[in-house]
């Protein structure tokens, strides 16, 4: 099973929490770039002649702002290079203040089967505050444009003022429309964008009340037939998201684009963050991989169990030691003992206790700290 993945740097608007690689003000630049994405393409596809494709996703930014024929051209041009099974699981990321008929018309065209849309809460308020182009009613509205097409939605926790109510509100919103998976996270602030204001002025709920609201919405989700199968994510039976479940299996994928990163061969590399530097570097017949690393075994290892861990199935103990001719209890014994209390064996698969899962990050420092 591998990836692709498609970066589409532009936006109407940066939000407020946003640190993606993303430009609000160069839409100009779509179709020159886009053409850079393709070529980018071409220069891969021999290398990997030998993959098939399960899955590809486009993110940014956001790709339902760009002309739609761009998308059908990407498409084109990845079915001309690659070699994708025929039920690949193909995604598409919009913001409803971006959609349209004609536009989901050229998705479908394209063979999009799969749309995730940045909902983030149904409370107008809230959008408007971080920043976002869309309300509550637009949201409806581009899932009505969808006519029954698979879709995902993304629910965000710690907003300002936010509470169990509003939570609900969200939740039922995006069930209510028809959504079978509701990806829900938390905020998170980054240094430098415009919502860092509000978190050093203690505006933002605190870490344990976020905690509640994830409580409360993962209960919530579960009475609605949402079963979670990753922290963040839950879904209705067979409507898991194939992309993301690639990279917590440590799968291989492949990323096109400005930041875009990739995994193939045992090796991570990362495009350039500059658009003018990755369309001058494809230009030029150049890679534009600024960064690239052999990822060593004991990364390897520590990878392999901090993504297994984040899952519903937990980290298979004979998948570990085929792919790495040990044991967990060999590699990180220590680690083991420290966080015994956290643990659970089901069969041959050791996973995080369902309550302590949302706090799996604080878990997994002494597998970090063993590792190192």
């Amino acid at each position: 099973m591998a990836g692709i993945y498609i970066h589409v740097p532009f936006c109407r608007h940066k939000c407020s929490y946003c640190d993606f690689t993303s430009f609000p003000d160069k839409i100009d630049y779509a179709e020159a770039y886009m053409a850079c994405v393709y070529k980018e393409m071409k220069m891969r596809g021999e290398e990997l002649k030998d993959y098939t494709f399960d899955t590809v996703y486009f993110g940014g930014g956001t790709p339902s702002y760009i002309p739609p024929k761009l998308i059908l051209g990407a498409m084109n041009r990845i079915r001309e290079c690659f070699k994708l099974t025929k039920d690949a699981e193909i995604t598409l990321e919009l913001n409803p203040g971006t959609i349209g008929e004609s536009k989901v018309k050229t998705y479908l065209q394209a063979g999009i089967n799969r749309f995730s849309i940045g909902l983030q809460t149904a409370i107008d308020e809230q959008l408007a505050d971080l920043g976002r182009i869309h309300n509550a009613r637009d949201y409806v509205f581009a899932t009505k444009l969808l006519n029954g097409q698979n879709f995902s939605t993304d629910v965000m926790l710690g907003l300002k003022n936010q509470t169990k109510e509003d939570v609900q509100k969200t939740i039922e919103l995006a069930a209510a429309c028809g959504s079978k998976h509701i990806s829900m996270y938390a905020l998170t602030v980054e240094d430098g964008t415009p919502i860092y204001t509000d978190y050093l002025n203690g505006e933002l709920p605190d870490s344990d009340e976020v905690a509640e609201l994830y409580d409360f919405g993962r209960a919530l989700l579960s009475e609605k037939g949402f079963e979670r199968y990753e922290i963040s994510n839950f879904a209705k039976k067979g409507y898991e998201s194939r992309h993301n479940l690639n990279y917590w299996k440590r799968g291989e994928y492949i990323g096109f684009g400005v930041s875009a990163s990739s995994f193939m061969r045992g090796k991570r590399f990362t495009n350039t963050f500059d658009l003018d530097e990755y369309m001058k570097c494809v230009i030029s017949g150049f890679y534009p991989a600024v960064t690239s690393e052999q990822v060593s075994e004991e990364d390897a290892k520590f990878e392999f169990v901090m993504l297994a861990l984040r899952t519903r199935e937990g980290l298979s103990m004979s998948e570990y030691k085929t792919q790495f001719g040990s044991s967990i209890g060999d590699d990180f014994p220590n680690a083991l003992k420290k966080t015994v209390q956290y643990l659970e064996l089901e069969g041959e698969r050791l996973k995080i206790k369902d309550e302590y899962l949302y706090v799996q990050n604080s878990i997994l420092i002494p597998f970090m700290e063993e590792e190192r």
